[in-house]
């Protein structure tokens, strides 16, 4: 067992790409977590399938490694905005932040929140000037702009007097002074040991712990993850469980683990200021408390900040459903979602009144909602998405709804597009500067509702050269209707195999969404039309046979590739009476009601 003294507990924070994971990777491999000959892939604290294919972190990871005699217990939490929930529900659990800054580009929006949050809990965080090796690395402004966010954010004297460092998470060096001679990682990890306090908690008082995290083990069912508050525990202790309504239940502990690298390793015991996984409470609950039979206490909640958008989740109607999924009835979609609720607490999922056919999730954004979805896809399941909503609140009698903070980056001769958009949005600009290298940088307040759709569109209008970041400001007042979709769609009349000859004849009129030999249904959306109506098409008209045939009497089809969705971007598509039929191998769009009547108005 750990001397508390001798523990150092930190979270790695910052915003999205600002290299959090790079730099634990140097971290853990030179804290000789590693055999000599180890192969290490990179971001090796991105598990998770869809992390790896994103390139992003989406859940707070723990890790450990070992300095000189100190036994440092570090978190890595995601940078995106949609995932801030899991940097909140972490926090709790460390003494100290390692807040990285990009050199170059200097705080960020999701810096902001991350860094707010901090704060209000007390912490004191260390500062990282990470990428110092860049070509366009300027430190000193990224130093002060960093001092001015403690500012504005109302950091006391005391945290305003942070320590800061210079390093390179990628090549693996840090140093104290600019001009010192880059080595490797050891000035970082001797300022946590001198600049992070140790954890408070005493050894000899009674046990006292709160679930931070779950996870699931096959053989000994649910796992609760927290940091020990007070006391001590051993394998074979009982505890109590207090869930959030009072109710207590003992229970006996049935194994132990602690962190090291990547590795969890089973330990007899475990003291105050470590960070543990407990096993034997099969009913734990993330925010329950865990303490000393002798000493019943129960600790506040876990609070998060609420969602601000929401999609209902259906049962698939298509002609195709059962062909592509296993899980295709409301039951196990709300059997799965309700496995989900337990452990994602920063989604919310309830039940619909006198509605059996759909269930609402909010979350904070649509890639938080997205990365739910694809997993359930990878597990066999079939559902039907609707459109996001922002999720409203009245206050007063005045209907608010939620406002991000957006920064973007374009060049120079995009800017003008960029500003006009958003102000079509709803925008309202804060900022705006330009730099020596003719990159406009701005801020604007923007409703979230005219985000939705628009993060695609922004690529096409800056030819990819645009980067657009938002994290949720606040709640204000309603700013009215809001343009949607420009343009219609067309729906397919029939069912059957798309052809090239019927596609050829379509392509005119719009862009394509399918290609040659993919099945269609009637009411699929197989196409965005030109114009801002909604067309009805054939897609498997075949050519007519004739006996005739002369050289240069048939046309040559050339067809465009067809535009290819991806989760994200098919739910920032679709319109209200629109649908995403999301399948494990298939994203379709389709209309959500097709009648005759429809179709006749729809065609003319």
């Amino acid at each position: 067992m750990q001397n508390p003294e001798n523990i150092r507990n930190i979270a790695i924070i910052a915003h999205i790409d600002h290299g959090k994971t790079t730099l634990l990777d140097n971290l853990l491999k030179q804290g000789n977590i590693f055999r000599e000959h180890e192969k290490v892939p990179e971001r090796v604290m991105d598990s998770y399938d869809q992390e790896k294919e994103r390139g992003i972190t989406i859940f707070a990871k723990h890790t450990c490694v070992y300095y000189k005699d100190y036994k440092i217990n570090i978190i890595d939490t995601p940078g995106h905005a949609d995932f801030s929930g899991e940097v909140e529900r972490v926090l709790g659990m460390v003494n100290c932040v390692l807040l990285l800054i990009d050199a170059q580009e200097g705080p960020m929006p999701q810096t902001r929140f991350v860094l707010s949050q901090a704060l209000k809990m007390g912490l004191k965080p260390i500062v990282v000037l990470n990428k110092i090796d860049r070509p366009h690395a300027n430190p000193d402004r990224a130093l002060n702009l960093t001092f001015d966010l403690f500012m504005e954010l109302g950091a006391s004297d005391e945290q305003l007097d942070f320590p800061y460092i210079y390093a390179s998470g990628f090549n693996g060096y840090a140093y104290d002074k600019i001009g010192d001679e880059p080595k490797d990682l050891m000035p970082l990890f001797e300022m946590i040991l001198k600049k992070a306090p140790a954890p408070t908690g005493n050894l000899d008082l009674p046990f006292l712990m709160q679930a931070a995290t779950l996870s699931y083990d096959d053989y000994v069912g649910r796992q609760a993850c927290g940091r020990i508050l007070e006391g001590k525990i051993r394998k074979n202790d009982t505890v109590t469980r207090v869930d959030r309504n009072g109710n207590h239940t003992n229970h006996k502990i049935v194994k132990i683990q602690g962190h090291l690298g990547l590795k969890e390793i089973e330990i007899e015991d475990a003291g105050a200021g470590d960070i543990v996984v407990l096993s034997g409470i099969p009913e734990v609950d993330i925010g329950d408390t865990l303490c000393s039979t002798d000493k019943v206490v129960q600790l506040p909640p876990i609070t998060l900040a609420e969602p601000t958008v929401s999609v209902e989740f259906l049962v698939n109607t298509s002609p195709f459903v059962g062909k592509d999924g296993k899980h295709v009835t409301m039951n196990k979609l709300r059997e799965r979602l309700m496995r989900e609720k337990k452990a994602n607490i920063s989604l919310k999922i309830e039940e619909l009144a006198g509605r059996d056919d759909a269930i609402r999730v909010c979350g904070r954004g649509e890639l938080h909602l997205a990365v739910l979805i694809e997993a359930m896809r990878r597990e066999g399941y079939e559902v039907a998405i609707s459109k996001p909503k922002v999720i409203t609140k009245e206050v007063d009698g005045v209907l608010m709804e939620p406002m991000e903070r957006v920064h973007v980056e374009v060049p120079e001769n995009f800017s003008g597009t960029v500003i006009d958009d958003l102000s079509r949005r709803k925008g309202e600009m804060r900022s705006l500067e330009v730099s020596e290298h003719g990159l406009t940088t701005m801020q604007f307040l923007v409703p979230t509702r005219g985000l939705m759709g628009y993060r695609n569109d922004f690529l096409t209008r800056t030819s990819g050269l645009g980067v657009l970041t938002s994290i949720f400001e606040t709640f204000a007042p309603w700013k009215g209707d809001m343009a949607g979709r420009l343009r219609g769609v067309l729906i397919s009349n029939s069912s059957g195999k798309a052809n090239g000859y019927g596609l050829f004849n379509l392509q005119g009129r719009g862009s394509l969404f399918v290609k040659p030999g993919d099945d269609v249904y009637e009411g699929m959306i197989v196409g965005e039309h030109a114009r801002d109506n909604d067309l009805v098409v054939n897609a498997i008209k075949a050519k007519q046979l004739t006996n005739v045939r002369a050289s240069g009497s048939d046309e040559n089809i050339v067809l465009t590739p067809p535009r290819k969705f991806t989760l994200e971007q098919a739910i920032d598509y679709i319109a209200d009476d629109e649908l995403v039929e999301v399948t494990p191998n298939f994203i379709r769009l389709r209309k959500l009601h097709l009648t005759e009547i429809d179709r006749k108005r729809h065609s003319r």
